[in-house]
């Protein structure tokens, strides 16, 4: 059996949905057009600059093999979707080496060294376009990746080596229905403004978590984007959600998922915006271990959530929340109870202001009594 045989079966063996190898070529298609929106992408301009080109990060590499996850296996609780992408709670989603799917990556390299190959540490590429090369996936106009029988639900991961292998056919194409524009009429901000083009700046999961002190543009999220954000605290679905080429998949009848199951019930916004040590770290980290590494940016999150439900009984959570250590979470419980706009909400923001020292936070609240 030839080694590019053996890889294959060996990726399908321990849960990959689809496996495709290619050269390890770059992908300048793809760095140009990253550094044609450089005025969306500023943040990421220098990961894809690394990204499409795999030998300088790899010298040796010669081949891509590239891997299809479907995290879509089970069913996910609608407590669950209203705030939190589904990749998250798949657990899928660079997953840590001491869980399920944090060991499959890890295993999938042991082999593949086993197998006489160097594989790449830390070796990044462009995993949609690697997949599409390697006729895995098409492309979407919400800029997903899909796979044929599964749909966009469905995580990409790529291992570069130092071997000659055989190579795929590519499905550099669009799959979607002929004049299908659901994904850009439902965007809440309007962040798909052309069929494949996206601006991050205005997409939902870009601001509820890479606005964060030390990124681009800081911790604040815009007005207008707070208002559209509805309940997504971490991530957003719904360009997915609406796609003709996902509804077999969100329709079929599928067994829960216990642990989403038994969590569910303590992801209720509250508990978000008060954020224990404890909840962080036994039920927030499980699900959302990346990109976020600080609980004030949920906290932040789950004001605006609540803000945007304009619920008068979140006026007490929000007065507890005025109270916060944290300036930004204070900031946004403010703009929160501006949202709500009842008398006891301008109770609140009228006793804040006397007393809040943050000048930051004075101006949330001058505006959030302005707008009621």
């Amino acid at each position: 059996m030839s080694l590019t045989k053996k890889i294959k079966e060996f990726a399908l063996d321990v849960g990959y949905s689809k496996v495709g190898i290619i050269p390890a070529d770059s992908f300048p298609e793809y760095l140009a057009d990253i550094t044609n929106r450089s005025e969306m992408y500023s943040f990421f301009l220098k990961g894809a600059s690394r990204a499409a080109e795999p030998r300088s990060q790899m010298p040796a590499a010669k081949s891509i093999i590239t891997t299809v996850y479907d995290y879509s296996q089970k069913n996910f609780p609608q407590e669950l979707t209203d705030k939190i992408g589904r990749v998250y709670q798949a657990r899928c989603y660079g997953a840590p080496l001491d869980r399920i799917h944090g060991a499959r990556p890890q295993l999938m390299k042991q082999f593949l060294e086993n197998s006489g190959c160097e594989v790449g540490i830390g070796t990044m590429v462009p995993e949609r376009i690697a997949a599409a090369k390697a006729g895995i996936v098409n492309f979407g106009r919400n800029n997903f990746a899909y796979a044929d029988g599964i749909g966009s639900f469905i995580y990409l991961t790529s291992f570069v080596v130092d071997q000659e292998l055989e190579y795929d056919t590519p499905t550099l194409e669009v799959g979607c229905p002929k004049g299908c524009r659901a994904c850009m009429k439902a965007c809440p901000t309007q962040a798909i403004y052309e069929p494949q083009k996206l601006n991050p700046l205005r997409c939902i999961s870009y601001n509820n978590f890479f606005r964060q002190d030390g990124f681009p543009g800081g911790s604040f999220i815009p007005y207008d984007i707070r208002e559209k954000i509805g309940t997504k605290i971490h991530g957003c679905d719904i360009c997915q959600e609406v796609c003709p080429r996902n509804r077999k998949n969100l329709t079929a009848p599928k067994p829960d998922d216990e642990y989403l199951t038994h969590i569910a019930k303590e992801y209720i916004l509250p508990n978000f915006l008060h954020m224990t040590d404890d909840f962080y770290q036994t039920r927030v980290q499980p699900l959302m271990h990346n990109y976020i590494k600080h609980k004030k940016y949920f906290q932040r999150n789950a004001a605006i959530a609540l803000g945007n439900l304009a619920d008068p009984a979140a006026v007490q959570d929000l007065t507890l929340a005025m109270a916060d250590p944290e300036e930004l979470v204070r900031e946004y419980a403010a703009w929160a109870l501006g949202k709500i706009a009842t008398n006891k909400a301008k109770q609140v923001l009228e006793a804040a202001r006397a007393s809040e020292t943050s000048l930051s936070v004075q101006q949330e609240i001058t505006t959030a009594l302005l707008s009621i």
